[in-house]
């Protein structure tokens, strides 16, 4: 088929998404009831793999732990198209959908992308639309999005399960995306209303730090003078931070939040080891390292001031999002198409959401795009996230992603093939491995 076949092959991807519309939500709405945190998504996976299995479909299993990996092999050959869904959820214990044992909650709606992904996947292994594709599609489940658990993930890290902390990161390390062109996928956001989608806009670098603080334990209430409080050198260093925050300028988009994750182990002994885990948001590379040195000052003037001592790790986190306009241009068309003009809200390439995400990784090594559908209420990673309109998350986002791919891979992949062919890398995945290997680093200060 040629590209004038685009209205047609359009329509029938569309009729066989509204087909099996109620079972791709039931999907969704099933991985809501079991979320899992990141590397330990084994049901959410189960679930998904026996979903895919069912359309006819080879599923990779066990990538990067919990990932897995399906191709749909077009009829001819062209470039592969990713199309990405997370498997993770976050801790959000207060969530109604919490589970009662770990916390975990669809608090960020990973849950929908998994629906929509199986959309795709449905309406192109229909026999004419994979006859009339010059590419592959490649539909992967990443895990571990959320970059949270860092301590049982560096322990995992230590046995040699992962060496990265995230699942895109991963999968790139293990060569998931060495056979993959360019990738899509949408995530849900506030903003339900008119509009279906918006496109456009970046997120932040982060960079995560391990930092404990070292002291010497005594008798809180008899000795307290003879022991060095490792708590207060904490204390001290995010009183520090604080102070440094009306140095960020506007332009560099700077967030910097921490916990104190391990604050002693008894009351009535000083505190002699503090773990206080901190990360680093910035829009650029280069803001997020200026603020990283002004950080790690004030982790060491706690320590200072306290005699004690304290130990810095390092821990390589995620790139600013870069999103490929071309891909773009050919969701926004489509989204067009099929919902109306008003159905989309276009963002500035710069407006900054503020928040990051393992995408942005991908970005830097080959074009993506991550659009949103405004289909939730609440604040995202909060209590009251929840989706409001569930055919709009999972049907209408398949649908778009749907057409896209057809739009990208008829016509000989005429459009992937501009796409890919004007793209420039930031790095290569053999260079983006050697410096996120290079981001981690640990270093020891002691008082002198």
């Amino acid at each position: 088929m040629n590209v004038s076949n685009l209205p047609e092959l359009r329509s029938i991807a569309m009729q066989t998404i509204d087909e099996f519309s109620g079972s791709l939500v039931d999907a969704a709405k099933c991985v809501y009831a079991i979320p899992e945190t990141g590397f330990n998504e084994r049901k959410t996976s189960n679930f998904v793999q026996k979903q895919l299995e069912a359309l006819g479909l080879f599923v990779e299993t066990g990538i990067a732990i919990t990932g897995m990996k399906a191709v749909i092999k077009g009829n001819n050959p062209g470039p592969t198209i990713g199309v990405i869904a997370e498997l993770d959820a976050l801790r959000v214990p207060s969530h109604p959908g919490a589970d009662d044992t770990s916390g975990a909650a669809h608090a960020c709606g990973h849950h929908i992308q998994i629906g929509a992904l199986l959309g795709v996947a449905t309406a192109l292994v229909t026999p004419i639309l994979k006859e009339s594709l010059s590419g592959n599609v490649a539909l992967i489940l990443a895990p571990a999005e959320e970059f949270i658990d860092i301590e049982d993930r560096l322990t995992k890290r230590d046995n040699d399960e992962i060496e990265f902390l995230s699942g895109k990161q991963e999968m790139i390390r293990l060569g998931t995306f060495d056979e993959v062109d360019m990738a899509m996928m949408v995530h849900s956001s506030t903003g339900y209303g008119k509009a279906y989608f918006s496109v456009g806009g970046t997120t932040n670098a982060h960079v995560t730090h391990q930092v404990r603080y070292m002291g010497k334990s005594a008798h809180a209430g008899g000795f307290p003078y003879k022991g060095i409080n490792a708590l207060q050198a904490a204390m001290l260093a995010n009183t520090a931070i604080n102070t440094q925050r009306e140095t960020f300028m506007e332009s560099q988009v700077g967030r910097v939040h921490g916990i104190i994750s391990n604050g002693g182990t008894s009351v009535n002994a000083v505190p002699d080891q503090v773990l206080y885990e901190g990360r680093i948001r910035a829009g650029t590379v280069d803001a997020l390292h200026s603020i990283e040195e002004k950080v790690i000052r004030c982790y060491k003037a706690g320590a200072l001031a306290m005699g004690a001592s304290v130990k810095v790790g390092s821990v390589a986190g995620y790139h600013p999002l870069t999103q490929n306009t071309t891909m773009e241009k050919l969701f926004i068309e489509n989204a067009k198409l099929i919902f109306g003009q008003n159905s989309i809200v276009i963002e500035s390439p710069d407006q900054n959401y503020g928040g990051s995400t393992d995408m942005g990784d991908l970005s830097k090594i080959m074009p993506v795009i991550h659009p949103y559908t405004r289909t939730a209420s609440g604040i995202g990673h909060g209590e009251d996230y929840l989706i409001q309109d569930y055919s709009r998350a999972v049907v209408s986002s398949a649908k778009v992603m749907a057409s896209t791919v057809l739009a990208l891979l008829i016509d000989n992949a005429h459009k992937a093939k501009e796409t890919t062919s004007q793209f420039k890398p930031d790095l290569t995945p053999a260079q983006y491995v050697k410096a996120q290997r290079e981001r981690f680093t640990t270093t020891t200060y002691r008082p002198e």
